[in-house]
This record gives C-alpha cells, structure tokens and sequence, in this order.
C-alpha cells in the first residue's frame, strides 16, 4: 500500500509501518511500501491499492470510475484525445456514457456532484450582475437629479437672461458628463481587484470555468462606459422642466418654491409599478417553487422602483405621520425640522429613496435565506422519529452496522442512510438547465419506524428496487409528475436513470426534494457506505445493546438523534457562497454609499437655509438639532418604508414556499439598521459640523 505525504504525516507513518484499514468487511492489516506526493488537487489525504485489490474491495466490483491515460512524449492532448475516441466507437456502454475529459475537465471525472453546481455559477453571476447594474442606475438617477433640482434656481436665471434650451441641456449635459466619466474611471480602477478575486473563484476547482484573465477588464470597462453614458440623458431630462420654460416665466421660477409633487408621468409610472410589484407577490402565493421565488423577486424589484418614483409623494405621507411626534419631543428645533421636510416633499423623498434601496434589497437576501433554513430546520425536527443515531468515521459504516443494529434487542426500527447527489436535467423559461440536489437513500421497510417525511400520495413501502423514487410535492408540481410517472435523473457518478414515482411527501425542505431506495444509490457511489444509522427504540432505553451490537465497527459511536442528522443542506459551493457575500456586499456597500452622497448633497445645499435661519435667531444648538432631528425621520422613515418593501415579496415567497412566515435574525436587521443609521448621520450631519458647514452652524451670520 501506498500513502501521500499528507497521510503520513497525520498518522506518523513512513514505509515499512503496518495500517489498519477497513472496508465492507472486518479491518486488516496493511505494510506501507512508499509514500507519494502531497501535489493531489484539493489536498486531501489518499491511500493507493493494486487495482485487483481495489476493484475487489469497492462497492462496485468490476468496473471502474476513471481510467488515467498519460501521453507518450511529443503527443498533444488533442492528438490523444482524438487517438482516444477513435479506439471506443461505441462509448455508451449499457446505462454509462465513456467520456473523454482533458485539461479543466478532468473535475467531472473527480467530482460528477459537482456537475449541477457548476452550471449555477453563470446564471448566479448574470443575477448579481443585472441586480448590481439596476441598482447603479436607480442610484445615479437619484443623485443626479437631486444635483439638478437644487441648481434650478440657477438654470431659471441663465434662461431668463437669454440662455437657449439646447445650450442649457449642453451645459448640464457636458458637466454631469465630465464628472461622470471622472468617476467611472476611478470605480473601474477600483473594481479590478474584486473582478480577479471572481474570476479566482470560478476557475478554482473543482469544476473551473474558462474565464479568460482580460474579461474582468473588459466588464469593469463596459460598465464605466455605460454608467457614464447613462448619466447624461438623466440629467437632461431632471432639467427639462427649466429649459423648457420662456423667460419670462423662467424669471419667476428663478425664486418659485420647490414643486410639492412630481410629474403626472412619473406618479403614473411608479403606481404602475407599485401595483404590478403587489400583483406579482399576490402570484407568488398561489405558485411554488421555482416560480414563486422568480415571481418574489420580479415583486421586490418593481416595489423599490416604485418607491424611487413615487418619492415626493411616500415622503409627504411620511411627514403626515411623523411630523407630530417630532414636534413634540423636539419643541422649537422639532418645529423647525416638521415645517422644512413638509416644505421640501421632493427633497426629502430623494433623502429616503437610497434608505429604501438598501433596507429593502438587503433584508430580501438575507430573510429569503433565514427563511428557508428556519422551515427547512423545522421540518427536520417534525420528519424525525428516531430516538438513537449511529455515526462512524468519515467514510462512512460498513454494510453490517445497520443489520446488526437491527438485530439489537429492545430496537424498533433501524434505517441506515446513504447521503449523495443527483442531477436534475430540465427546461426553465425555454432554457435547458441543470440541477443539483442533496438526497437521502433509505430503506424503505424501516423507514415509518425512523422518519416520517408526510406522504402525501402513494406509499413509501414501494420504495424498493433500484426504478423507484418518492418526490417532494413542489418539485413534483414544477415537473408535472404525480404517482406513476416517471422522472429522469443523473446519479452521483454521472449515469442516467428514469425512475418511476412511487410516492409524494410535504417535508422537502427539510429532508430534499427526491427520496431514493438505498440500494439504488450504492451502486453510484464511490463508497457505499451509510453516513448514519437511525435508531428508534421500542421502550426508549435501547441505547446500551445498540452499543454492544456495534462492538466489531470500530468508530461507531451512539448518541441522541437530532434533526442536523437528516436535514439536507442546501445544495451551495463554497463558489456559490463566495459569490452571495461579494454580491450583496457589493450591492449593500454601493447602496450605503449612495445613502451619504445623497444626504451630504442635500446638507451642502440647504446652507443658505442654514444662514437664514441663524440670521432671523436660531441658535446653533437649535439648528444643529434640527439637522438631527430631520436625519432621524429620514432614517426611520426609510427604514420603515423598506421593511415594508421587503415584507410584500418575502410574505408571498415565504408563504408559497415554506407555508410559513418569513424570518430575519433580529442581530441581523439590527446590524442593517445600525449601519443605515450611521449611513445617515455621516451623510447628513457630517457635512453640517465640518468645513463648509462649520461656517453656518458654527457662529452667528
């Protein structure tokens, strides 16, 4: 026998020592002969065998999983390749396809579970990406806006003194656009860094994706341009409303007060809106599935495009209810803070949108998440009957643990389960897609004594042979199969198999979506071995005979079964997991940041506000605690607007999917207001204590 140098190490081995393995048999004695190399991908320890050997001990005996071919000197991979498929005409041998796999590839022969896992990158990057773009415009429209509306004072006069439209919109046009490209420049250099560290996480094993080194720059260089050329037509169309004054009545303008609400086709747009985001969640809860979350998330986007809209309007609703209480605990400062936010509809609505943004888009990601996990936990806990569980090592017990359990007095019921993987093969939206997901095999005529998954048609005990599989009902809803059809699955090593429906059960969240025999999992898998044995006791007290049953498997340990030991976890990479956090970082950090720009834009251009009300009497302490107070609203009243944003679709998906209602850990939400707070203080107060600022707060004009 031969063992890496990781292996050795561990153990404190070198050649010529004895080892103890074990197999599906008793355990034996083995000599070290050598000791190979630590340069394994994935840097997991190995042993190596003969081939008769190991072919005789695995738990497929006479065929092999992989066959490695080195070239001979001078050839090329293609070449052997080519030279390879010539010599196997007929690689479809019975239910397994032979496939010739070179360089990158070589990860679908060392990890086929990973195969589903890897075509959910691309649509997971194209999600993060599409919500990263929205997000930037949606912000960007804001500010700039926002930029223009407090120079409208400014472009009424240039008008009334003889300026053009079309030289207004140019100037407008120019200047938004030179400080756009400046920016776009310095995001893109900025974004490099985190472009490679994704591009790292998709070309790392085990099934890396052929990202070329230049497309992070090319992206990075895409989007600067579009962002840049975005911001023009944006700021031309927020000062449409001046240029397209006369002058004369551009003259009046130049000193009118801020409109109290916006354009008819703005409120037109953004109720449209608003009821198409309440009517794709009311869809949501009458789908399941796949559908409901694509109906959740197309609700939650079109509910924070509304509220952009539909600003002016949510912040007068927003003063109406809030104007009181602020009176109240505020006395003259509180007065002050009521009148100037219900004076200025527009300002403060473009103050609460980025809050909205960022409270709104955050808690879905997060809740949706929470949400699942907290159903799938209870399900788990309802599915389990077991009292006792059997662990061993990590590869797993041998075939006669789970029968000698049986055999225990005082025993029940005794399933020994098999966890792997299999790969769904559909059509979404028109477009073929694959799936993986996490699956029990059991043995079906212990299974009622152990684990109850709620049937909910058919009967469990059919759950034999290897053509059988019971289905949860949401995944058998989305695949239109009911008892007595049949669905078509890829098992762990990659072999196609149709099997017939034999039962529906409810609790597949908790215990995966597809259920299968355990004998027609063991024949697909690199070690058959169960990872757990579930024991139910006929009077509670069987643990001490499981114990002495168990007497000839080393490593077998007995303990309390808990719903961790058959709650399926969702099927996530540590790539998938990496590319979640990057994204809502990325799109909660930019979110954020928008928050201060805006609210420091805001406070740089109320100071003649400020001057006035120094100049007619206001103290200092009075003024500043207006600022405070006002960035209060503004912060409770996004905070506020945005849960309520996220709770329509997480309502709708938490209802559709889990029947239950959707959940967020109170640390996290406090987490997210708290950084929205300081968010808002930094924004808005900042600007008011400091520099230019410090000018009009900080003595009397």
């Amino acid at each position: 026998m031969v063992i890496d140098g990781a292996l050795a190490s561990a153990i404190g081995s070198g050649t010529g020592a004895h080892v103890t393995l074990q197999f599906d048999g008793a355990p034996r004695s083995y000599t070290v002969s050598g000791i190979a190399g630590t340069g394994r991908r994935g840097g997991s320890p190995a042993v190596f065998l003969t081939e008769h050997h190991l072919a005789a001990v695995a738990g497929h005996p006479g065929t092999v999983d992989a066959i490695g071919v080195l070239a001979e000197e001078g050839v090329s991979t293609d070449a052997l390749r080519a030279s390879l498929e010539a010599a196997l005409p007929d690689r479809a041998r019975g239910d397994r396809e032979v496939r010739v796999l070179t360089g990158a590839e070589l990860g679908q022969a060392e990890y086929p579970d990973a195969l589903g896992a890897r075509n959910e990158l691309l649509p997971l990057l194209a999600s993060i990406t599409g919500t990263v773009f929205m997000v930037a415009l949606l912000v960007i429209a804001t500010t700039i806006s926002q930029a223009v509306h407090q120079r409208s004072g400014e472009l009424a006069l240039l008008r009334a003194v003889g300026a053009t439209p079309r030289q207004l919109r140019s100037a407008v046009g120019r200047e938004v656009s030179r400080v756009a490209g400046a920016a776009a420049v310095l995001g893109a250099v900025g974004t490099v860094p985190l472009g490679l560290l994704m591009r790292s996480l998709l070309t790392t094993d085990p099934l890396p994706l052929p990202v070329p080194v230049w497309l992070p720059f090319a992206a990075t260089a895409a989007a600067g341009v579009l962002v840049a050329l975005a911001a023009r037509p944006v700021a031309v169309l927020a000062a449409r409303a001046v240029t397209g004054l006369r002058p004369a009545a551009a003259l009046g303008a130049a000193g009118a007060p801020e409109p109290g609400e916006p354009g008819r086709f703005r409120t037109v747009a953004g109720a449209v809106l608003a009821l198409a985001g309440v009517s794709a969640a009311g869809a949501a809860t009458a789908q399941g599935g796949q559908a409901a979350a694509v109906a959740a998330s197309g609700a939650a986007t079109s509910l924070i495009i509304a509220v952009a809209l539909l600003g002016p309007w949510i912040a007068r609703g927003a003063t109406r209810v809030l104007g009181t209480p602020l009176r109240r605990a505020g006395g003259v400062s509180g007065f002050l803070a009521d009148r100037s936010a219900a004076a200025h509809h527009r300002r403060l609505g473009a103050a609460i949108t980025p809050i909205v943004l960022v409270v709104a888009f955050v808690c879905v990601q997060l809740a949706a998440g929470s949400t699942l996990e907290r159903a799938a936990d209870r399900q788990a806990a309802a599915a389990l009957r077991a009292d006792l569980v059997v662990t061993g090592p990590a590869t797993g017990l041998p075939a006669g643990a789970a029968r000698a359990v049986r055999e225990a007095p005082g025993v029940e019921a005794a399933t020994g389960v098999l966890r792997s993987g299999v790969v769904l093969a559909h059509s979404e939206m028109g477009e073929p897609k694959l799936d993986r997901f996490p699956v029990l095999g059991v043995t079906a005529d212990q299974l009622a004594g152990t684990l109850d998954p709620h049937i909910t048609a058919g009967d469990p005990a059919d759950l034999t042979g290897r053509g059988t599989v019971a289905v949860g009902e949401d995944r058998a809803s989305d695949l239109d199969v009911g008892v007595g059809d049949s669905v078509e699955l890829r098992l762990g090593d990659g072999t196609e198999v149709r099997l017939r429906v034999v039962a529906l059960y409810e609790r597949a969240l908790g215990l995966g979506e597809f259920m299968l025999p355990r004998e027609a999992l063991a024949g697909h898998v690199a070690a058959p071995r169960d990872q757990l044995i579930l024991v139910r006791s006929a009077n509670g007290g069987a643990a001490q005979a499981v114990r002495h049953s168990l007497a000839a498997y080393p490593g077998a340990q007995v303990r309390p079964a808990t719903a961790d030991d058959v709650r399926i976890a969702p099927p996530s990479s540590d790539q998938d997991d990496a590319m979640v956090v990057i994204g809502v970082g990325v799109i909660g950090g930019f979110a954020l940041l928008a928050v201060v720009s805006t609210l420091s834009l805001i406070t740089v251009g109320r100071r003649a506000e400020f001057r006035l009300l120094r100049t007619v009497g206001a103290g200092r302490r009075q003024v500043r605690r207006m600022l405070v107070l006002e960035t209060g609203m503004v912060a409770v009243a996004g905070l506020t607007i945005g849960t309520l944003v996220a709770v329509i679709p997480l309502l709708a998906f938490a209802v559709s999917v889990t029947g239950s209602m959707p959940y967020l850990p109170p640390a996290r939400y406090g987490a997210l207001a708290l950084a929205v707070a300081v968010a808002a203080g930094a924004g808005a107060l900042w600007p008011g204590w400091s520099g230019g600022g410090r000018s009009v707060l900080g003595r009397r004009t």
